[in-house]
């Protein structure tokens, strides 16, 4: 299997490992949401048996933007980011994947852009022609393969939205409102307090902002009592009602 890990061929954690115990399904903890969740009992141990468990480390690419696109995967957890080079070479990050998000360009030759651990992360990865292979004789895959793709343009248009009529602070707002749900996984309560897998730096990459906006927005947050700040990652939501406000304030 070729994998375009930048260090998981030489760091031991990242060795791949057989998805030969069809107990492991049954034990997922994101089998349920992850693209795999509609197959029947034997055919999510036939699809396991094409797959490999990959543990990364934070920092390491797992696809390479513009590569050919030779494996998929499911995200068992932790969390990745989507990034995309500009022509003067700077890294602009087009989304962040969390646990039970599916990565990687089935039916597709090569991959519009690289992912690469925010955290250690596990992986349960194919390559893509197997998964191909596989999704074209069982249909209720394809769908849940177009539900997703439907569910990624959705939040690509809110994304354009945001981007592109919202000021610094309904940006911050957003993003940390999306963050408390994205991290609690679908069909779970937002979270309360978590922890950013992406420094200041990224956040304000991702928001088209500077380091020194998201600094200061936040911090003014922290002193209206709308959120906490306990160390430089964590945010704690002490007034959701207040930050969405802010989001959504004109």
């Amino acid at each position: 299997m070729m994998m375009h890990f930048d260090l998981a061929q030489t760091a031991p954690a990242a060795a791949p490992v057989p998805c030969q115990d069809a107990s492991y399904c049954q034990q997922c903890d994101v089998r349920a949401r992850a693209i795999c969740g509609t197959l029947e009992d034997d055919e999510r141990t036939a699809l396991n048996r094409l797959g490999r468990r990959v543990m990364v480390q934070a920092g390491q690419t797992v696809m390479w933007e513009g590569d050919d696109a030779t494996i998929v995967a499911n995200v068992i957890e932790g969390t990745l980011k989507l990034s995309a080079s500009t022509g003067d070479g700077r890294e602009q990050i087009v989304g962040v994947v969390y646990p039970s998000d599916f990565i990687g360009r089935p039916f597709g030759r090569s991959t519009p852009h690289s992912v690469t651990a925010l955290t250690d992360a596990r992986l349960c990865l194919f390559t893509r022609g197997a998964f191909d292979g596989f999704a074209r004789t069982h249909p209720e895959l394809g769908h849940r393969l177009l539900q997703r793709t439907l569910d990624d343009l959705d939040r690509a248009r809110a994304w354009m939205l945001l981007l592109g009529r919202k000021n610094a602070r309904e940006k911050i707002a957003t993003f940390l409102l999306d963050m408390s749900r994205r991290l609690a996984g679908e069909g779970a309560g937002p979270l309360d307090s978590f922890a950013l897998p992406l420094s200041r730096q990224q956040v304000a990459d991702v928001l088209g902002l500077t380091i020194e906006t998201v600094s200061r927005q936040m911090t003014d947050m922290k002193r209206a009592g709308i959120i906490a700040l306990p160390n430089r990652r964590t945010v704690d939501i002490l007034d959701r009602d207040q930050l969405a406000c802010c989001a959504e304030a004109a």
